[in-house]
């Protein structure tokens, strides 16, 4: 009886454990169920969204601001869209190759590949023949607004009307108005080491974009904006830090040339213009006291912060972009410079007059360097 009723037991305690196993997987499965619902892939075509793309997209969605962006860009991508955007500017359907961009990644969840470019044409094609307008095409994502937001905030500024002295006269344009970090005729050398360990002080990924090259070569500003930032970092050395009109970008270069890093007349507060001198590339940095050559390759370090909110400017909630694949797209616009004489000083040869830039002076009483 003893040994009967112990099988008994045993019998009971493994009905148990199945059904609460089985109970385990019927959740399990609801999960997967539930996760691929949700999946935008299986909503249209595309890759899976990561946990930290869902994070993002949550945190606009009930009226927050972003707290992450991850930007994949390719260079082809960019520059399909661009030229659509330039090519019909002035015609009845202006493209906005921001917009043509965050339709090609809302549709992959952020990942670019050979078949983005395709998209972006098709979705071209459809906008200039009438066949639908862009909110049309894109009601039906529900994380088209996420980027959106995303890619205006890496690209806003990069695209639109200005005017270029040519000789004694002012003519306006409309395109690319940002510029490669690098003065046109000088070389570089420059691969994707974005998220690289660096452990100088503290380990740590590399949050920037470098550009290997020679001592001296003139580095440009990217985007109008103002210096906020001057002078030297233990990290950076000699660095600037120029924040865009509208707040949202921070543009980062480091590693300038000891003893003469800046263009003359730079200081915090400046204003300048896409295209300028900032300063010229060195090697200084990693060191706490000021003016030392402690890297040991020549080369700019340029870095691309995104700012939503102010909170975000400083600290453990910083957002700094992949530069790589942009400092790829702004190649095609690079800015000349000419030695001036009895000087360490280069300059610009072609002078730009930014519409913001104009702006901002007058709204705030300041003066364009």
């Amino acid at each position: 009886m003893k040994r009967r009723g112990d099988r008994g037991g045993i019998r009971s305690a493994v009905r148990v454990e199945l059904i609460l196993l089985l109970a385990l997987c019927c959740a399990a499965v609801c999960r997967e169920l539930t996760d691929r619902w949700r999946d935008p892939a299986l909503q249209g075509g595309g890759a899976a969204w990561t946990a930290g793309e869902r994070e993002a997209v949550e945190v606009t969605a009930d009226g927050d601001y972003i707290k992450w962006v991850e930007f994949n860009v390719t260079c082809e991508a960019m520059a399909a869209a661009y030229d659509l955007d330039v090519g019909s500017y002035g015609q009845k359907v202006h493209l906005n190759w921001i917009e043509l961009l965050a339709y090609a990644g809302a549709k992959t969840g952020g990942k670019f590949d050979s078949g983005s470019v395709r998209k972006i044409n098709e979705a071209a094609e459809k906008l200039q023949s009438g066949e639908a307008t862009m909110k049309e095409l894109t009601e039906d994502m529900e994380y088209y607004d996420y980027y959106l937001e995303a890619y205006t905030a890496v690209l806003g500024g990069m695209v639109g009307e200005f005017s270029l002295k040519e000789e004694d006269t002012w003519k306006e344009y409309y395109g690319l108005k940002a510029f490669s970090p690098i003065a046109k005729g000088f070389d570089y050398s420059h691969y994707d080491d974005f998220g690289a360990s660096r452990n100088y002080g503290y380990a740590r990924p590399h949050l920037g974009h470098d550009m290997m090259g020679q001592i001296g070569t003139p580095i440009i500003a990217i985007e109008s904006g103002v210096v906020e930032a001057l002078g030297w970092n233990q990290y950076g050395g000699w660095r600037i830090g120029i924040r865009s009109f509208d707040g949202r970008r921070y543009y980062y270069y480091a590693h300038l040339r000891q003893n003469y890093p800046y263009a003359e007349g730079l200081e915090e507060g400046s204003v300048v213009t896409a295209g300028d001198v900032i300063g010229y590339m060195g090697h200084t940095g990693y060191s706490t006291k000021e003016n030392v050559n402690n890297i040991e390759t020549v080369h700019l370090h340029w870095g691309l912060q995104l700012i939503f909110d102010e909170s975000q400017k400083e600290g453990n909630n910083e957002i700094w972009v992949d530069c790589y694949e942009l400092t790829k797209f702004l190649y095609r616009n690079r800015s000349e410079a000419a030695k001036v004489e009895g000087t360490k000083e280069w300059r610009r040869t072609r002078e730009m007059a930014d519409p913001e830039a104009e702006k901002h002076c007058k709204n705030n009483g300041a003066m364009i360097q």
